[in-house]
């Protein structure tokens, strides 16, 4: 699914109406009558069918005029309070304001706001959200902040009209406060918003409804790929039925030192639980003993360690001696960040010339000599940080990263030409020519140790079976999410463990397969 900015959707506004000469009117009286069909099918089935649409003074308000319109023409009891001056209302706004019935319209601009009308609030069974719409760039202040808290207060289902009223369209921030929405009706596509924390905490439901925006307008618009179901169950390959071990790929998984034993078997068994067809798993001599048990379906590659219990760069001509005739290596799940293992990475990282997954302690390694990637031998490296590794790795505050996952994740990958993971809530895919996805799986339960050991032999199982790389991010990503999904459905998010999620990977995959009708 398509994904824009708030931006981006003004500028298919102008298009559709310069362009393709689509009236303003008829984009806002199908926005309206969007709002008003859903509203109708979530709370018009039974009881008393009373609304209260708090408006605007710009077009969200004139879809707010629309929608009491439509739903006082189906007998619904509509009230519309318009924090503005009739004399402000100008434009398409105004032609829908003129349509509505005096008596029903009440004008209370600042600094009154919607304090005078408590009681309306409360009388009301919806209460419709028309306030600011996805044009807001402000922190919102006075009159409409204290709308939007007793909005909030009022115990009323709220179904915000675009976008909850004080939600940044482009990033998901609140902007001083925002409405809580029940349902959102967004119009021809999701915003960004809608979807990056915490604005979608906002959004309750969210609908997408036609507004008559020209198919070419929408195709050629900017976006960003959101991966929910069904844009994952697209990206699974079919097996074919006389396949073998070797039609799936080997993976080399180099990772684990003293007291993360545990860390390099979730990759390794990960991998297998993805569907690698062989996995060989290279850690220290030391840890071997108990990686063979740990590790029943990978083969082990105990690597000279000198006894130390991490790697160092005497392993490099064994690890290069095992990368020939693999499919992809993967660095880093358990590795520590001892400088002599940093030196081994960075290494790996610029002589391998097979796919790349690179995490945890790898990471912290590149951090310290961020410009190894600028020479790295491989085709495709693909970058799995949480946002304390990005910071490390941009040079920048983590605070910094939050604030902008997005833009952080793009300009990084472009710059070093890599695959970047970056992982949180909403985990970001970038690619290094520009393409970008948003992650919809998972959940609260995987905030612990060892998650991001499982999705990075995912993403080398993936990377391994021959997936074009940025469909192997978005499919692992979602994949990994989606096992966490069906973990907690049965268990709980509470307590989930990575092993947990790492044994509900073939289900996770399954799930999908079974939409194809295969």
């Amino acid at each position: 699914m398509k994904v824009v900015t708030g931006e981006t959707m003004q500028a298919m506004d102008r298009r559709a109406i310069r362009e393709f000469g689509v009236p303003g009117l008829a984009l806002m009286e199908n926005a309206g009558r969007g709002c008003a069909d859903a509203i109708i099918e979530a709370f018009g089935v039974r009881g008393p069918r009373t609304v209260l649409v708090v408006a605007g003074k710009g077009n969200n308000g004139g879809d707010g005029y629309v929608i009491a319109r439509l739903l006082g023409e189906q007998g619904w009891q509509v009230k519309t309070i318009v924090l503005a001056e009739r004399e402000e209302i100008t434009g398409d706004a105004r032609a829908n304001l003129d349509r509505l019935a005096p008596s029903e319209v009440v004008f209370s601009s600042p600094p009154a706001g919607l304090t005078p009308w408590r009681a309306e609030l409360e009388e009301a069974t919806v209460v419709v959200d028309a306030l600011l719409g996805t044009g807001l760039r402000s922190e919102v202040r006075g009159a409409y902040a204290e709308a939007i808290a007793l909005i909030n207060d009022s115990g009323k289902p709220v179904v915000a009209v675009d976008i909850p009223s004080g939600i940044d369209a482009t990033t998901g921030k609140i902007l001083g406060v925002a409405v809580r929405a029940d349902l959102t009706v967004t119009f021809a596509l999701a915003k960004l918003g809608h979807l990056l924390y915490p604005g979608t905490d906002h959004c309750g439901l969210l609908r997408i409804a036609d507004i008559g925006i020209p198919r070419e307008v929408a195709d050629g618009a900017p976006g960003i790929d959101y991966v929910d179901r069904e844009a994952a169950r697209l990206l699974v390959c079919r097996r074919e039925r006389q396949a073998h071990k070797g039609s799936f790929g080997h993976c080399l998984v180099v990772a684990g030192s003293t007291g993360k034993s545990g860390a390099a078997a979730m990759a390794a068994n990960s991998a297998v639980r993805s569907g690698a067809g062989l996995v060989t798993l290279a850690a220290p001599a030391t840890l071997n003993a108990i990686l063979e048990i740990k590790t029943t379906e990978a083969m082990t590659l105990p690597l000279d360690d000198g006894g130390r219990g991490v790697l160092d760069e005497r392993a490099l001509p064994a690890i290069m001696q095992a990368a020939e005739g693999k499919s992809v290596v993967a660095i880093g799940p358990g590795i520590s960040w001892d400088p002599e293992t940093a030196r081994l990475v960075r290494r790996l990282v610029s002589e391998v010339e097979l796919p790349l997954v690179v995490d945890a302690d790898a990471l912290n390694a590149l951090s310290e000599q961020i410009d190894v990637l600028m020479g790295k031998r491989s085709p495709v490296a693909v970058l799995t940080p949480h946002p304390g590794e990005m910071a490390r790795l941009a040079g920048i505050s983590t605070a910094e990263v939050e604030g902008d996952r997005l833009g952080v994740a793009c300009e990084f990958a472009a710059r070093y030409g890599v695959y970047l993971i970056l992982k949180g809530a909403r985990t970001v895919v970038a690619a290094p020519d520009g393409r970008m996805a948003i992650n919809g799986s998972g959940n609260p339960g995987m905030a612990s140790g060892g998650m991001g050991d499982v999705l990075t032999g995912v993403l080398a199982a993936l990377l391994g079976q021959g997936y074009e790389p940025f469909a192997a991010c978005r499919l692992g990503v979602f994949i990994h999410g989606h096992a966490a999904d069906i973990v907690a459905a049965g268990k709980g998010e509470i307590g989930m463990s990575a092993v947990d999620v790492q044994e509900c990977l073939p289900s996770a995959f399954r799930n999908l397969i079974s939409q194809t009708g295969e």
